[in-house]
């Protein structure tokens, strides 16, 4: 009898441990880049089933990674860093070309299309922090309007 009590409890802990962080990444991509371009821009779409935020971005590609927006003020297009990227419970935010995206900066080499491009996303949920790991498909330049 305490051995299926304990199977049961388990059963119970166990997909709760599962779902604690409840974040899902989807057509994650990036621009390719030309030989000795220092930047480059990385979007994607992001849900979570409970309300979180994305707090910081890594890659082995760059040597800084940050949450960026870019909006138009004055007639002047200008874009600024991010603290973080809410994730409403259930909604998708989407990361997108002239709106908030991830940008990589000092790129160690250049991306090339055709190859992944490894990102480590921090998410805070729920006061505790998970990594989610996210390989973006990189394609060639001018081909991210073909494909969103």
């Amino acid at each position: 009898m305490k051995i299926r009590s304990l199977a049961f409890l388990l059963a119970l802990a166990f997909p709760l441990a599962a779902s604690a962080c409840e974040v899902v990444v989807s057509k994650a991509w990036a621009k390719a880049t030309a030989p000795g371009q220092p930047a480059a821009g990385a979007y994607f779409d992001i849900a979570s089933g409970h309300s979180a935020k994305v707090v910081a971005v890594q890659s082995p590609a760059a040597a800084m990674v940050e949450l960026h927006e870019t909006k138009m003020e004055a007639g002047v297009m200008k874009m600024r860093q991010l603290d973080g990227l809410d994730l409403p419970a259930g909604k998708t935010v989407s990361l997108k070309p002239g709106g908030t995206h991830v940008m990589l900066m000092q790129l160690k080499a250049p991306l090339k299309a055709g190859a992944k491009l490894p990102l480590q996303l921090t998410v805070e949920q729920g006061g505790k922090r998970h990594m989610v790991n996210v390989e973006a498909d990189i394609r060639a330049m001018g081909a991210e309007q073909a494909l969103r």
